[in-house]
């Protein structure tokens, strides 16, 4: 399950994520490199985008529960987007929606931030 990519831009103030493949135990410290990437720039805005995301694991979404705090404490946030059903569903089962914001496009997630000021 090695075929994973990873892909950073922004959007005006918004770190856009797009996450591909699989995310899994092998394949997350590529996305918490991303993720230490964003602090050290001091960017705490994130937009995740998992329209070409096939699979995730738990060690997948561990990454986003160890950033979160961190994001929310510099007055930005985790989003996300673009989920297919069977990946929404693992994130619905273990409770993600009550934590996190989902949106149907990235567009409307980014609009969220830029909103929010």
């Amino acid at each position: 399950m090695a075929d994973f990519n990873v892909n950073l831009r922004n959007i005006e103030t918004v770190s856009v994520i797009e996450v591909k493949g699989y995310l899994d135990a092998h394949t997350a410290p590529e996305l918490e490199n991303i993720f230490n990437q964003l602090l050290d720039k001091k960017q705490f805005k994130v937009v995740v985008n998992f329209d070409e995301l096939k699979y995730i694991s738990s060690a997948g979404l561990g990454v986003f529960m160890a950033y979160v705090e961190t994001m929310r404490e510099n007055n930005g946030d985790i989003k996300f987007t673009n989920l297919k059903e069977n990946v929404f569903n693992i994130f619905d089962l273990l409770g993600f929606p009550i934590l996190y914001e989902f949106y149907k496009d990235e567009k409307e997630a980014v609009q969220k931030f830029n909103l929010q000021g």
